[in-house]
């Protein structure tokens, strides 16, 4: 089903008691449902007014943005990037050349020095520890832009993607098939806070985090909703709303490429692991994608929503930065999640 039109959402300015200015966003666990409604909310509202309606909104007009990336990537950087400057501010973009966390300058050092000199900082870095010593120690808001722990700017983009599509969240039922990897934890970190049940299928051996694992257990519990993992694919794909997958060997696991794929076998996504899925069933996958983790059958199929969610990176992104960095209240009636 099909969400409404935006144009029936808008009206007057609604002030939200969700109050997110000067936060961090390392995880999404730190968040509630309430809260990350609202960045989903704000997202929507961006969208709609810049993209829809042709609106100039300079919400970030002399701002600035440190962008850490140790890690390459087109649709965060460019997300980011052209995100905000449409906004109005700057964004600089560092790479290991110019910034080389923790070796050549301290990441204490560097913190303060970025606090200084921008207004907030994305970092898209190898460990999520490095991300806690930034944020412990910066007086800016930190963002995660991807670690080996967490990936929350890329679910803000899926669940957006999911609303505009089915037009609720509540309920759903999302099919993890691949890797226990960043993704999957930033799902378990906050599905269940929509009242989504997750079905996750990993290989032995590439199961997610244990910890992560207990947490997401809570949630369920917590929020009545389902969560169960298993080594079957087409277990996880059973009765699925949203079959989700990813890369299998992320940059840093080059050297794993042949064990991976030889653990991984039986994991493809096609038309034999839809058949046992809903009957709305569509795909998702953040990119970039391998011909091994899903065939084109599925990846270029109507139901396959990879190409918006690529372009929701943006509006969510831009949310982000602007409940992080104002007091902007969104114009469009909440939608409904």
């Amino acid at each position: 089903m099909e969400s409404l039109s935006p144009l029936l959402w808008y009206g007057k300015p609604v002030q939200s008691q969700v109050q997110l200015k000067g936060r961090d966003l390392l995880t999404l666990k730190n968040f509630t449902g309430e809260e990350i409604q609202y960045m989903l909310w704000l997202s929507a509202d961006l969208k709609f007014r810049i993209k829809q309606k042709g609106e100039y909104l300079p919400l970030l007009q002399g701002k600035s943005l440190g962008m850490i990336f140790e890690k390459r990537s087109t649709r965060t950087r460019l997300s980011t990037e052209t995100g905000f400057a449409l906004l109005g501010g700057h964004p600089s973009f560092l790479t290991t050349q110019d910034i080389h966390l923790g070796v050549n300058e301290s990441l204490t050092d560097t913190a303060r020095v970025l606090s200084s000199m921008t207004d907030a900082v994305l970092a898209r870095v190898y460990k999520q520890s490095d991300l806690d010593i930034l944020a412990k120690e910066a007086t800016i808001p930190i963002v995660n832009g991807l670690s080996d722990l967490y990936h929350p700017i890329q679910i803000l983009a899926d669940y957006l993607t999911l609303q505009e599509h089915y037009g609720s969240l509540k309920g759903l039922t999302l099919s993890w098939i691949g890797d226990g990897n960043n993704i999957l934890h930033s799902i378990m970190m906050s599905a269940a806070k929509f009242g989504m049940h997750l079905q996750a299928a990993t290989p032995k051996g590439y199961e997610p985090d244990p910890n992560i694992v207990k947490l997401a257990e809570q949630y369920a519990k917590e929020n009545g909703t389902r969560l169960s993992m298993t080594n079957d694919p087409l277990e996880a794909a059973r009765g699925g709303n949203v079959l989700i997958t990813d890369t299998w060997i992320s940059m840093g696991q080059e050297d794993e490429k042949k064990k991976r794929l030889q653990a991984f076998q039986g994991y493809q996504v096609t038309m034999k692991t839809a058949k046992v899925a809903a009957s709305d069933w569509t795909f998702l996958h953040c990119l970039p994608r391998k011909p091994e983790e899903v065939d084109d059958e599925v990846f270029y199929s109507p139901r396959s929503l990879v190409f918006p969610e690529a372009e929701n990176r943006k509006w969510t992104i831009m949310a982000v930065m602007v409940s992080l960095l104002t007091d902007y209240s969104p114009v469009l009636q909440k939608p409904k999640f």
